[in-house]
């Protein structure tokens, strides 16, 4: 059981640094409230989930292409400049929304998705995390333990969701207008500055080939 327990820590630790889906879900916690927050996180779960599986069945290889990588990390730029712009362009709809919980949850699963699935930082995260944790898992324990152990790692990122889904939209009840347009057009910046990262990445593989 601690072995268990273990690998859910780890499950929280690989999701709580901050990054582009942190931002998005503290982004629509703030502006939403919990569901359109956690589901940003869901969406990005199943995809998380699809590398997990991928990784898993080891057929991660051909993802490691130069052509690959570099369609990745120009799709990544582009869906996460998309999503910081168009959350510092509606900050003012975000503020005479901000107690209208009518926001689309299917938008907010797709968006969490699509930037996890397209981050090739995604990726490499879980080829080299969770491809390392299962090559010793596999040679430790049995096919069954794996998969315990493999859904730990996803219970410690449910965990991790639902946690930052709480905190973002418990914080829209104690901000003022000035300070919430702050935080929308500062996470909007935050997600703009990740996806310029991907462009420069997705410039120099580019160059180099």
């Amino acid at each position: 059981m601690s072995i268990f327990f273990s690998y859910v820590f780890l499950g929280i630790s690989l999701a709580a640094p901050i990054g582009p889906i942190n931002a998005a879900q503290i982004d629509k916690g703030i502006k939403g409230g919990f569901f359109p927050s956690w589901f940003v996180g869901l969406g990005a779960m199943c995809a998380d989930a699809l590398y997990m599986l991928t990784v898993y069945l080891g057929v991660i290889n051909f993802l490691d292409t130069p052509f690959m990588q570099t369609l990745l990390w120009s799709f990544g730029f582009f869906v996460l400049v998309y999503t910081g712009i168009e959350s510092i362009v509606s900050v003012g709809k975000t503020i005479q929304r901000s107690n209208d919980h009518n926001f689309s949850l299917t938008k907010s699963f797709f968006s969490g998705f699509f930037m996890s699935l397209l981050n090739p930082l995604t990726i490499l995260f879980w080829l080299g995390i969770y491809g390392s944790v299962l090559a010793k898992t596999v040679v430790d324990y049995e096919t069954a333990d794996v998969i315990l152990y493999s859904s730990a790692i996803f219970l410690g990122l449910f965990f991790w969701d639902i946690t930052m889904a709480c905190v973002a939209s418990s914080f829209r009840k104690y901000l003022t207008t000035k300070l919430l347009a702050f935080i929308s057009i500062v996470s909007g910046l935050s997600l703009i500055g990740f996806g310029v990262y991907f462009g420069i990445q997705a410039v120099k593989l580019l160059a180099s080939h």
